[in-house]
């Protein structure tokens, strides 16, 4: 019975921490000590403790009380944590830490990464065909990004593609996208492998074929820009 409530005990006391804080962290500037101090909040949060001090944090950690003070200084600064005043039926006023910054930062960035990059997209087609996209165009990339569910850096490396190749029409980039999708290329390195090996096998008058306007961000694409 003893081990049955210990077994219990382990099963229940447990907090509740998001995968994308193991997986992110380190793209949002953060270090492992600054994310073990977060998940000691989360803790502390969770036992209705929401503002601990450095003493107590520190109590289950290999630093000091000075150096989580400056983690925890650090994480203000980076926006990531913040503290926030509350007041209490009687009117007293209290302070307590809130890790919402940093959710906001792991949960909308990407999305708002996102949303750029395909805002960037019509305007690099924009830019490359040297007018503005036809509501059929706009419809096509559409596609492309929600109904082929094709990551915003693929279809630019597929516009590149067809600028190096001087085939610049929708028909062309379309047909690379669904040549790759065949083959299994989803991502810029998998396009960019095969672009090479066709590259290197192909020595059609389009390559060679000069443009007045500056393209060598396009045909630079191979060696790593995305």
């Amino acid at each position: 019975m003893a081990k049955w409530n210990e077994i219990q005990q382990i099963v229940f006391n447990q907090i509740s921490v998001p995968e994308k804080i193991l997986t992110d962290y380190s793209s949002l500037g953060l270090d492992e000590k600054e994310v073990m101090v977060i998940l000691h909040l989360l803790r502390f949060l969770k036992q209705q403790n929401d503002f601990p001090t450095p003493k107590e944090i520190v109590q289950h950690m290999t630093i000091d009380e000075k150096e989580c003070t400056m983690i925890l200084r650090k994480l203000i600064q980076k926006g990531m944590l913040s503290i926030q005043q509350k007041e209490n039926e009687a009117n007293q006023l209290s302070e307590s830490y809130s890790l919402n910054p940093l959710f906001e930062k792991l949960f909308a960035e990407k999305e708002e990464k996102a949303e750029d990059a395909e805002g960037t997209i019509f305007i690099l087609f924009e830019q490359e065909f040297g007018r503005p996209l036809s509501p059929f165009e706009i419809e096509m990339v559409n596609t492309w990004l929600d109904e082929d569910k094709i990551i915003p850096a693929l279809i630019k490396a597929a516009l590149r593609e067809a600028v190096l190749m001087g085939k610049l029409n929708f028909k062309y980039i379309d047909r690379i996208l669904r040549e790759w999708k065949k083959k299994g290329i989803h991502t810029v390195e998998q396009a960019r492998n095969a672009a090479r090996n066709f590259h290197q096998s192909y020595s059609g008058p389009a390559l060679k074929k000069q443009t007045k306007r500056d393209t060598s961000i396009y045909y630079n694409w191979l060696e790593g820009e995305e």
